[in-house]
């Protein structure tokens, strides 16, 4: 229901003994095909450096890389891990080798407002199973283990790639913020995107349905993101 106040002004919606959440820690994260574990130079970055010598394309639309030698990398891993934001290794489970890296960066606990951010995946990790799931962990870190009101992604207008991406996972698209940065001496138009703690049930559900052996046959699925999305929203408009 509507509420004005006594100036006949429009409120917003009431939210109900509203607590900050905590600000996101440290915490492993376990799948079925892989694990979430906090980053770490000593025992990720050389590793991460090997495997992200075969997709050099993905620093174009990030603020750091290439990076030529390891010990640059090195360094670049010690600084994020220092840093106010929480950084995550995801790490194959049948290789037990990280193959990726990811990251809940400008937490705002008074407002329950996170984004994930340095979603950096190698050849290895892209278009996998594993891919979608370090997605999935990590958002039911941050809305059933924080319970967080919101969920952010943001990238270069220019980033085809990470805008299909989101709308895969189910991010909805809020507009353009135009020169948002200057990114490797170059404009960047940054693309919000976001999910909300009362869309998460359905994105929940469509993740564990599409993650379920019986989508898969022989390691293909059966079904994807978007159509199993499609199923389930008409479902609940029956």
């Amino acid at each position: 229901m509507t509420e004005v106040n006594s100036y006949n002004q429009v409120l917003g919606e009431r939210i109900q003994d509203w607590q900050p959440r905590k600000a996101p820690e440290a915490v492993t994260l376990e799948g079925k095909s892989c694990v979430l574990e906090p980053l770490s130079g000593d025992k990720h970055a050389k590793q991460l450096f090997d495997t992200y010598k075969t997709t050099p394309t993905i620093w174009t639309y990030i603020p750091i890389g290439p990076f030529e030698d390891l010990s640059t990398y090195r360094n670049v891993v010690d600084t994020l891990v220092a840093s106010k934001d929480t950084h995550f290794a995801i790490i194959d489970k049948t290789t037990g080798r990280a193959v990726g890296q990811i990251c809940l960066l400008r937490a705002d606990p008074q407002n329950g407002v996170v984004e994930v951010g340095y979603v950096i995946f190698s050849q290895e990790l892209k278009q996998t199973t594993m891919a979608t799931e370090a997605q999935y962990l990590l958002m039911k870190y941050v809305f059933d283990s924080l319970k967080y009101r919101r969920y952010e992604w943001k990238c270069d207008s220019l980033n085809a790639p990470s805008r299909n991406a989101a709308q895969r996972l189910g991010f909805q698209f809020e507009g353009t913020f135009r020169q948002a940065q200057v990114n490797k001496n170059r404009n960047r138009d940054t693309q919000w995107f976001s999910i909300l703690d009362k869309e998460w049930p359905t994105c929940r559900q469509v993740f564990e349905t599409w993650l379920s052996d019986d989508n898969f046959n022989n390691g293909r699925q059966k079904a994807g993101l978007n159509e199993i999305r499609d199923a389930i929203v008409k479902s609940h408009d029956l």
